[in-house]
């Protein structure tokens, strides 16, 4: 039987994951109390219908129940279950947007500050994070990236990174991107702003992506940053790094950058590395 545990940060994603897991022919269940681990999978097991996969979401709505995780975790391993853990993050300016969209309170603050029900949550997951198969960060993810992404995980069979790397351009007029743990300005190259047939299109279309890199200065600093990147990458993976977020910065954030990270998001990508591009000032 397969067997995978779904936990993590509230508002990072499970119930959404939970559900692309029942379209992939898993049978689910939300908010198990994980002193039921070992009963849950027990009656799959001798079910009538066959069950191959499970799936189960245990996260701290159990509130003092979430506790014996780790018993439960054990049982499953005493009964010769094979598991597998799946841990969905977010960072904390997006769990707060997403709190306030629903206009929901923190399990762990429901009469409190978001703020301090989050840490009180990342502080009390810190383990089981740290024992997880796989890490999914869903701050830059919609529901179709982190539909591809577990398809990725668990129906091809690819072994997962819990490094995830979200490439992002931006404007600097608009401010430097503060989550940004490495930040590269392109500006030095020519400005297709300039151009009056290229000034109204962005660096997702032809046109301008020929321009920018019609360049050799550009296709040289391509090559550079990807070398950069992949002496990086493994130091962070074995630091523990869970995201990186490189940002690529032009003038207004409409052209060279847009370009320049569609690009090193596509090689990271062909290179194996678990990849996003985001453009946050398009």
């Amino acid at each position: 039987m397969e067997f995978v545990v779904i936990t993590g940060m509230s508002g990072a994603g499970k119930s959404q994951a939970m559900k692309v897991m029942e379209d992939m022919g898993y049978y689910c269940m939300d908010n198990l109390p994980p002193a039921l681990l070992s009963k849950f999978a027990e009656l799959t097991h001798k079910s009538t219908k066959e069950i191959k996969k499970v799936a189960v979401v245990v996260d701290i709505r159990g509130g003092e129940f979430f506790e014996t995780l780790f018993q439960g975790l054990d049982q499953l391993t005493a009964m010769g279950i094979g598991f597998k853990i799946l841990f969905l993050d977010s960072g904390n300016d997006t769990l707060i947007k997403r709190y306030k969209e629903l206009r929901r309170p923190h399990p762990l603050n429901p009469e409190g500050n978001l703020l301090d029900g989050i840490a009180a949550e990342r502080d009390a997951l810190k383990q089981v994070k740290s024992r997880a198969d796989y890490i999914i960060d869903t701050t830059k993810l919609n529901l179709g990236m982190l539909k591809e992404e577990m398809t990725r995980i668990f129906m091809e069979g690819e072994e997962a990174s819990k490094l995830s790397i979200s490439v992002t351009s931006f404007g600097f007029k608009n401010g430097i991107l503060l989550d940004g743990d490495l930040v590269f300005d392109v500006r030095f190259l020519p400005n297709p702003f300039y151009i009056p047939e290229l000034k109204e299109f962005s660096g997702l279309k032809n046109n301008v992506r020929d321009y920018v890199f019609s360049w050799p200065q550009t296709q040289l600093f391509i090559e550079k940053t990807m070398d950069l990147l992949e002496f990086l990458i493994p130091y962070y993976i074995k630091e523990g790094k869970t995201q990186l977020v490189v940002g690529i910065g032009c003038t207004g954030g409409k052209h060279r950058s847009v370009a320049i990270a569609e690009r090193i998001a596509g090689l990271l990508k062909a290179d194996g590395h678990r990849a996003v591009v985001d453009h946050r000032d398009l």
